[in-house]
């Protein structure tokens, strides 16, 4: 069977002991099987859809493709970061964030925080929630910056800008590391 994916997802397939795969950034034009690519890739060819924003997605995914070509996995999991505490967790929960991208949804949650609104509404609303006090921080990916600016002057220092795929390591560890890194920092240390 032949099987390509794109840079983003080769660490998932290398620690899911596949052997055998192609690495091109445009899959279309590959001559193989299966693709594993990232949910959001839209591709014609039959696909395995990974989400890898979260250590667990991250887990998840290496156990899939492990599951999906017959593989034993390198490691058992690649969480990183200490499981929060109920205290903490508990803290965390009562702190509301507005995320402008579904996938740093999924990291917000999983840091135990609040989720509101946000990656639905790409206008934002600025001004008048922050006003009405729905929401402590605003955490966003880089390439909103422009479209969401009135919204990030009025947040000043609780406006949190999370590298994206592009600006980041393709293996999705260290760009986890990283995007939590930057979160628990600029999150946490506020409560």
């Amino acid at each position: 069977m032949k099987i390509v994916t794109t840079p983003m997802c080769q660490e998932v397939l290398r620690l899911a002991d596949v052997q055998d795969f192609a690495v091109m950034k445009y899959i279309d034009s590959a001559d193989a099987d299966i693709a594993v690519v990232l949910s959001e890739t839209n591709t014609s060819k039959k696909s395995i859809k990974l989400k890898l924003n979260t250590f667990s997605q991250i887990d998840d995914s290496i156990r899939l493709i492990s599951e999906t070509f017959g593989t034993k996995p390198l490691v058992s999991t690649v969480k990183d970061h200490d499981i929060l505490d109920s205290v903490v967790e508990d803290v965390n929960s009562k702190v509301k964030v507005k995320v402008y991208s579904k996938f740093l949804g999924d990291i917000v949650e999983d840091l135990g925080f609040t989720v509101v609104r946000g990656y639905e509404d790409v206008k934002g609303t600025g001004k008048e929630d922050i006003e009405k006090e729905t929401y402590n921080f605003l955490v966003y990916p880089d390439y909103m910056e422009n479209k969401i600016e009135d919204e990030i002057k009025l947040m000043g220092e609780r406006a949190v800008k999370i590298p994206s795929h592009g600006n980041t390591s393709p293996n999705p560890i260290e760009r986890a590391k990283l995007r939590y890194s930057i979160l628990e920092k600029r999150l946490c240390t506020k409560l």
